[in-house]
């Protein structure tokens, strides 16, 4: 029964387009954006219908990247068993069906969370599948830098979800994964050079070598160091936070040293694999500390 339905609709394949990896995180760090706009409890119909929202335009927005990037994805080893250079689901298929989810997701938040969501929602989407797909990694090697900009607004959709406007904390936290992203892409773009350069996909490993991407890597994780202690000198954060940052901050920076001193991509992907825990555990750090303050608060407010 599993098989046939499976046949007569391809439902792996369409979840595959949706990259449920990817917007899993986007989700953590836009539910830690809710929490962190408010030192109340989150109102359960922003974030139940936030995240949806949300998480129905990523998806959108990870199907629509499928199709542009079907003849990439077909020479690269990485991407050669996506759904689309296999032929389980045809390019048009992938359109529509990411329309579809769009659609749901501006019906969504414009129905039950509020505009500025519903604006910044689709921006993002737009910025990630036509911009940087189509346009920016294609023709420059700043194309992850520039394009990052659309992979950092999830915890400024959570902010707004909440709230209903933009605040300077919550585009602190955009700048922290935006100044992620180049050495966390960067670092899997050297583990791929061959292949993004037999798909001629301009990546920095592949315009200007190995040997400089590995010092961007590692000028990016100090940058990125550097920024996370923002939160703590504008008395967003406290010591939990500066503490997890550090500790959090030494250990990308090891790893990036460890890639540029050592020859060849052998810490590559340890590189990369940190960076993703890196980032997640920072926004725990963030929500740790954050709910610590309010109850140190609360408790001296009681005395």
């Amino acid at each position: 029964m599993t098989t046939a339905i499976q046949a007569a609709f391809p439902w792996r394949d369409y979840l595959d387009l949706c990259k449920p990896k990817v917007v899993m995180l986007i989700l953590f760090t836009a539910l830690v954006g809710m929490f962190l706009s408010t030192e109340g409890a989150v109102p359960f119909r922003a974030w139940f219908w936030g995240l949806i929202g949300i998480g129905l335009a990523a998806s959108a927005g990870a199907a629509l990247n499928h199709w542009v990037d079907e003849e990439i994805d077909a020479r690269m080893e990485r991407t050669r068993q996506r759904p689309l250079p296999q032929g389980q689901v045809r390019g048009s298929q992938a359109v529509i069906f990411a329309l579809i989810l769009v659609t749901l997701s501006m019906a969504v938040l414009l129905a039950f969370v509020n505009v500025l969501t519903a604006v910044l929602t689709l921006a993002s989407m737009v910025g990630y599948a036509i911009i940087y797909s189509m346009f920016l990694k294609r023709t420059t090697p700043q194309n992850i830098v520039l394009g990052g900009a659309a992979g950092a607004a999830p915890p400024v959709l959570g902010w707004t979800a909440v709230t209903g406007e933009l605040h300077s904390e919550a585009l602190l936290l955009f700048l922290i994964i935006f100044v992620w992203t180049p050495p966390h892409f960067w670092a899997l773009a050297i583990k791929r050079v061959d292949d993004y350069a037999n798909a001629d996909v301009p990546m920095l490993p592949v315009t200007h070598g190995v040997a400089l991407t590995k010092l961007h890597v590692l000028l990016y994780t100090v940058l990125l160091v550097v920024v996370t202690l923002i939160p703590f000198l504008v008395l967003m954060s406290g010591t939990i936070y500066l503490a997890g940052a550090l500790a959090l901050g030494a250990g990308f920076v090891f790893y990036s040293l460890k890639l540029y001193t050592t020859e060849g991509d052998g810490y590559a992907m340890k590189t990369f694999g940190y960076s993703i825990f890196y980032l997640s555990a920072l926004f725990v750090f963030l929500l740790l500390d954050h709910y610590a303050r309010i109850l140190i608060r609360a408790f001296f407010l009681d005395s």
